[in-house]
């Protein structure tokens, strides 16, 4: 059973954005998908609120996420959300075992 997390990170002026691609140049965010059990690690804009990045953040279990959290990338992670005035949600999934009748809405 696999987790997904959706951060929702809300800045103005493009801070959102800033934040993102420091993120990603810094190298914090290639730190994050090679940590152990970290299945997804990527970075998304809705096409109708460019003040607003959602982070898709998945993790094989609870586990990989509580190391996750213990880890120094949370405090690079904190400061870079201070330093952009950051505001953030939060969406949490559990994987189900099967997408059960899903397939047939699927087209592949």
């Amino acid at each position: 059973m696999s987790l997904t997390v959706n951060l929702y990170y809300r800045g103005q002026n493009g801070s959102a954005r800033k934040f993102a691609a420091e993120m990603e140049e810094s190298g914090v965010a290639s730190a994050i998908r090679a940590e152990e059990g970290n299945l997804r690690y990527e970075y998304f804009q809705p096409l109708d609120d460019p003040e607003t990045i959602l982070l898709i953040d998945s993790w094989e279990d609870q586990e990989a996420l509580d190391a996750h959290h213990a880890s120094a990338m949370m405090g690079q992670l904190a400061k870079l959300r201070e330093k952009y005035d950051l505001h953030m949600s939060i969406e949490r999934y559990v994987s189900a075992a099967e997408a059960a009748g899903d397939e047939q809405f699927i087209r592949k």
